[in-house]
């Protein structure tokens, strides 16, 4: 049973860029231990959303709060927030001279004064559990795109965040790579971790989510279990949004049987 206790709180964030406006009197809170996805056609603002949770955006007006604490106050330490808050990004931003283990102890050793001996221990541990262990001393250009993917998730892992945030982060990957970084963030999930993720994958956003929120034009339209949202869609705009890709979806299956 998941622990059912407020993580993080969004009041009222209103968000732009240059007087356009990307997100609207938007609310929203996620639980400890809840997986939430951030679904919503391309520019409605859903990495956005997460940039801001990490304070790599600032907000115009509203308030986040991080453990009942305001985290968009001006008064924020965001080098101590983002050890709280791990985010791992579509391009996988590894330090490309340096081996997979130099990469996964730089942050615990560096800015959270951890000892070697602790921390590599545990990266090892984490690279084992995402079958990367023999890959502990290879340099990223000697990685194929999901392997430098599966580095980067340990790499925010190895802050021992409370919270995870992942943007769209197959989003760059070949298709065949795609089912092995989904299968690391599954086992996230099964093991309690608190994530809020940006994806188009349909089919991943229904088996991991614990709820779906559905956001248009910098407003979040709908919001609800997985189960019902992609069954039975209440608003117009998300049935919509569905039908797209469900279009999609035969479409491709058409196009493997013609190949076949």
């Amino acid at each position: 049973m998941k622990e059912i206790s407020e993580l993080l709180a969004i009041s009222h964030l209103n968000k732009s860029y240059d007087g356009n406006v990307v997100l609207i009197d938007l609310s929203l809170v996620v639980h400890k231990g809840e997986v939430v996805v951030l679904i919503g056609p391309s520019g409605c603002g859903k990495s956005t959303l997460l940039r801001c949770m990490n304070g790599l955006e600032p907000i115009q007006s509203g308030e986040i709060r991080l453990d009942g604490v305001p985290i968009t106050d001006g008064k924020t330490r965001w080098s101590l927030i983002r050890q709280k808050i791990g985010m791992v990004f579509q391009s996988y931003d590894l330090f490309y001279h340096l081996t997979v283990l130099e990469n996964l102890l730089l942050g615990p050793l560096h800015v959270q004064g951890r000892k070697r001996q602790e921390v590599t221990a545990a990266a090892e541990k984490l690279l084992e559990r995402v079958g990367l262990l023999d890959k502990r001393n290879a340099y990223p250009r000697q990685l194929s795109g999901g392997q430098k993917q599966r580095v980067a998730i340990i790499r925010a892992l190895m802050m021992e965040p409370e919270l995870m945030l992942f943007d769209e982060v197959t989003a760059a990957l070949d298709p065949e790579m795609v089912r092995e970084v989904l299968d690391v963030i599954l086992e996230l999930a099964r093991g309690g971790m608190t994530m809020v993720i940006v994806t188009h994958e349909m089919q991943f956003a229904r088996a991991i989510a614990d709820r779906i929120v559905f956001i248009d034009g910098g407003e979040i339209v709908e919001s609800g279990a997985p189960d019902g949202f992609f069954t039975s869609p209440k608003t117009e705009r998300a049935q919509r949004f569905l039908n797209i890709f469900k279009f999609e979806e035969i479409k491709q299956e058409e196009k493997k049987e013609v190949l076949l």
